[in-house]
């Protein structure tokens, strides 16, 4: 699961008390966002394991903070209240946070068994990395469904939102189809966080073409 993680965003920014677009696509990522931020301290780990998965040879063994259920509750919490304490709107602030938390539940359903609930076993993870025929279609239904809510609901300008579309659609072949690291160094976060930070970019320029 990559660009799928921002289908909840795109559908729940559709709420009149939604927080912006761009603060919930960062919700949408944040434990990754995290997550590859601890990587490169080394507080939590992956390594290239090619044939662990059909789809992805990155072995996640260990997420103890950022992919437990009980970790990405408190991220969702800590997230929830900072945006409470922007704008004082409870509703605004439960949105943001739900966001946040929709990250585990959409993984559980591709990752083979690498997450926990508190950080230790047993580890889940339904594995829908190991049927692309199931997965893909899924990921790509979830986003571009939930692009085409925003778009009936909020109308953005055409060229923002095909460049939202483009975007998405062409980050999501690189993950799929591009070439495979054969280590795992400070490059794979950086290059994370371009790409979240140029999604999370042009979902902006979207956001200030849409309508209130």
């Amino acid at each position: 699961m990559f660009i799928g993680h921002w289908a909840p965003a795109l559908v729940a920014a559709t709420h009149k008390d939604a927080p912006p677009l761009p603060v919930i696509f960062v919700a949408a990522q944040l434990v990754d966002w995290a997550f590859f931020l601890l990587l490169i301290f080394g507080v939590e780990a992956m390594r290239v394991t090619p044939g662990i998965s059909v789809m992805n040879p990155m072995d996640l063994y260990h997420m103890p903070y950022t992919h437990s259920l009980l970790g990405s509750f408190g991220f969702a919490s800590v997230f929830g209240l900072l945006v409470f304490a922007s704008n004082r709107n409870r509703q605004t602030a439960i949105i943001a946070g739900l966001v946040v938390l929709s990250h585990w539940f959409l993984d559980l359903l591709v990752h083979i068994p690498d997450l926990t609930l508190a950080g230790a076993e047993p580890k889940m993870g339904i594995g829908l990395w190991n049927h692309p025929a199931i997965e893909m279609p899924l990921e790509l239904a979830l986003t571009f469904g939930a692009l085409g809510f925003f778009a009936l609901k909020k109308k953005p300008g055409r060229v923002p939102l095909l460049a939202l579309a483009v975007t998405l659609l062409a980050f999501q072949s690189i993950n799929w189809f591009g070439p495979v690291e054969s280590e795992v160094t400070i490059g794979t976060s950086v290059l994370a966080f371009v790409a979240f930070g140029l999604v999370t970019l042009v979902a902006w320029w979207m956001a200030r073409t849409s309508s209130s």
